[in-house]
């Protein structure tokens, strides 16, 4: 490392690392006296690279924060591992920013990545194959998700602009609990002035967000991603069904696509449910089957959906004993699927079928 400027960067690196480095240990790894290190300080701070001394027997230099981000020294392996996250965090609905932001970011750290390195990077990203397919995005503003991102942190009202579905524009305060990814989409959940609940938003929906000044706390125990999920489970669709289900609430919940349904611990005697319809059958004793013992937990399960056949689909994948309390076309469907399925097992390896239908009930 002969070349001034080669040192200059090497210093900028080594500051990057973190922590205040004495003149004497600078000194050392940059291979100068310790007069040679501060005018190499000197060159950064005429770049406005923001480089701050200590004072004392322990006194040395450190970055500070600065108005802009400087100049970024990364190892082969701190390149890839910034490429990668780009790369994989597009892919899984993970950056706020725009694509073409994404591009650029890549396209800057790929310009300077070594040409082996270039070579072996550009194989990996040419070759990888994923199972989970890419996401849709929806990118909110990344102004907006850190104004929200800090006031959920230091308790502070913010003043949001949002477009709800259907292109309605309103002006409100929330009192933002916190911030949720999910599928793809950013929410921010918290009391809401203009409804006085607590509510949802989508961060791509929110035109503006604004800090103000005050704070507020949180509701004791209060969890945003289990607020946000029960949410969604609220959004309007065509259907509304109601199960019961045998089974702890943990069993039910672990096997429902997160989102999409309620699930309600019952009393041990269904008569004491004032929500149970008094026409519909209880099962004294059902079938033990995976994981549901007789006399077991029951549960209430709600959800809503935009076709049944799917929701028919749903309740062969849960494994457990349920009964349908709403609506009544949900039988129909479950007996249709029953009767595919049947169908199927009985057919004979060498045996021609004319099939009626999918076995697999397409997604809600």
């Amino acid at each position: 490392m002969t070349r001034p400027t080669a040192r200059v960067l090497a210093l900028l690196e080594i500051l990057q690392a973190g922590g205040t480095r004495t003149v004497a240990d600078l000194a050392d790894r940059l291979g100068v006296d310790e007069r040679t290190v501060r005018r190499y300080v000197d060159h950064l701070i005429d770049l406005d690279i923001p480089v701050r001394s200590v004072r004392g027997r322990y006194g040395g230099y450190h970055l500070a924060p600065g108005y802009r981000m400087p100049p970024l020294m990364l190892t082969d392996e701190e390149a890839l591992a910034v490429l990668l996250g780009l790369f994989a965090g597009r892919r899984a609905g993970l950056v706020t920013t725009s694509a073409a932001a994404m591009e650029n970011a890549a396209a800057k750290v790929r310009r300077v990545l070594p040409a082996a390195l270039g070579r072996r990077l550009e194989a990996l990203l040419a070759t990888a194959e994923f199972t989970a397919p890419a996401r849709p995005v929806a990118s909110p503003e990344a102004g907006v998700l850190l104004v929200l991102a800090e006031a959920a942190r230091h308790r502070w009202p913010v003043a949001i602009g949002y477009q709800a579905w259907g292109g309605r524009r309103s002006e409100r305060t929330v009192h933002p609990y916190g911030i949720v990814l999910h599928s793809g989409r950013w929410y921010v959940t918290g009391a809401d002035s203009a409804s006085g609940e607590v509510r949802t938003f989508r961060l791509d929906r929110i035109e503006s967000a604004t800090a103000l000044q005050g704070s507020f706390e949180v509701p004791e125990g209060f969890d945003p991603t289990a607020r946000v999920l029960s949410g969604l489970t609220e959004v309007p669709y065509l259907h509304e069904v109601s199960l019961r289900v045998q089974g702890t609430a943990e069993q039910v919940r672990s096997r429902l696509p997160a989102g999409i349904a309620t699930v309600q611990e019952l009393p041990a005697d269904p008569a004491e449910d004032p929500a149970t319809p008094r026409d519909l059958p209880v099962p004294a004793e059902p079938p033990a089957i995976s994981g549901a013992e007789e006399g077991g937990d029951w549960v209430r399960v709600r959800l809503r959906a935009e076709r049944l056949d799917w929701v028919a689909g749903v309740l062969a994948w849960l494994d457990l004993t349920f009964v349908i309390e709403s609506p009544d076309a949900l039988r129909d469907n479950v007996r249709a699927l029953a009767h595919r399925l049947t169908t199927c097992a009985d057919t004979a390896p060498d045996a021609g079928v004319e099939t009626t239908g999918p076995v697999t009930p397409a997604k809600h």
